[in-house]
């Protein structure tokens, strides 16, 4: 598994948004795999809000969130004043260029305290790299390659976490992400995961003639 993170300061907390949240929910993992990553992980109070309203429609990833909370796995804070500014930016304008209120208030967060915005959604991973290009962004895929979770979870476990992750939650998956994770879940399971790109679906479902 020779994927490296991106996550090689433990001291910068990371902050998780929404997406980030549900995919380590879905894994069936998440208390282990946060309790086994070094940094400390944040939400902003605009995340829960989110969740909550999933709830309707029998999505219970707020839920999740707040046993992880109560086990001291995740902390809820409050957007400061310092990243107002951030978060109207991030919120004003059009479509192209704007984001939700969880993700902005994420990423707002993330440059008024100095942490690593964890995030999937890749509107938002590109306008990152266009606006803040010093802000170091994560994803979840990150968080599970990360070698000391890798540890914590062994092959097995991380292999069915990885699989519920893209299954139940269809986590997005950046493209030099695609190769790790074809070769930890396998390719006949890669191509029952509908949030990866369908050129890979296509040559996971593809026979192996060298069988």
């Amino acid at each position: 598994m020779g994927l490296s993170s991106v996550l090689t300061d433990p001291a910068v907390p990371l902050m998780a948004d929404a997406s980030a949240v549900i995919n380590l929910i879905a894994t069936g993992s998440a208390a282990d795999i946060l309790s086994a990553l070094p940094n400390r992980v944040v939400v902003v109070d605009h995340v829960p809000a989110e969740l909550e309203t999933g709830r309707p429609r029998g999505r219970l990833a707020c839920d999740g969130l707040k046993a992880l909370v109560g086990g001291g796995m995740i902390e809820i804070v409050a957007l400061p004043d310092s990243a107002a500014a951030h978060y109207e930016n991030l919120v004003i304008g059009a479509a192209a260029e704007t984001l939700d209120d969880g993700e902005a208030a994420t990423i707002a967060y993330a440059l008024a305290v100095t942490a690593s915005p964890l995030i999937d959604e890749r509107k938002a991973t590109r306008l990152c790299a266009e606006r803040f290009p010093h802000l170091r962004v994560a994803c979840t895929v990150d968080v599970l390659v990360h070698p000391e979770v890798q540890q914590r979870l062994g092959l097995e476990v991380l292999r069915e976490s990885v699989f519920r992750a893209l299954q139940d939650a269809q986590m997005g998956v950046l493209p030099h992400h695609l190769d790790w994770i074809v070769e930890v879940i396998g390719r006949e399971r890669a191509a029952l995961c509908p949030s990866l790109p369908q050129r890979v679906r296509s040559a996971a479902s593809a026979p192996d003639l060298q069988r």
